[in-house]
């Protein structure tokens, strides 16, 4: 019985997958090692998931030099039928804000 408890006790309510997306969205030209380490997955399970995004048109993964730096398709629209027509851009302004401060939209650009 202990360990069914254990093992629910470790849920939680967001995917790797939309953790990788928070991440690159908060930082475009971040490395895998470090979308990995800040995620607290395998270098090797982030190579997996950003290439799922991208398969799914939620990312773009373009090549600078030696680096990649990635394109959010903010208007791609969540996956699972309940969040039908919901952007992702709506799931990552959530934790955008939240790591900045605001309870409220910050506006991009000058003031």
């Amino acid at each position: 019985m202990n360990d069914v408890i254990d093992r629910r006790s470790g849920w939680t309510f967001l995917t790797n997958h939309a953790r990788v997306l928070i991440a690159v969205a908060a930082d475009p030209q971040m490395r895998l090692r470090d979308i990995a380490a800040t995620i607290g997955i395998t270098e090797r399970a982030a190579q997996g998931i950003v290439s799922d995004l991208e398969e799914a048109g939620y990312l773009e993964r373009i090549r600078i030099g030696r680096r990649n730096h990635y394109q959010i398709n903010s208007g791609a629209e969540l996956r699972h039928h309940t969040e039908a027509g919901i952007p992702v851009q709506s799931l990552i302004d959530m934790f955008r804000h939240r790591d900045l401060g605001h309870d409220t939209p910050v506006e991009d650009g000058p003031a």
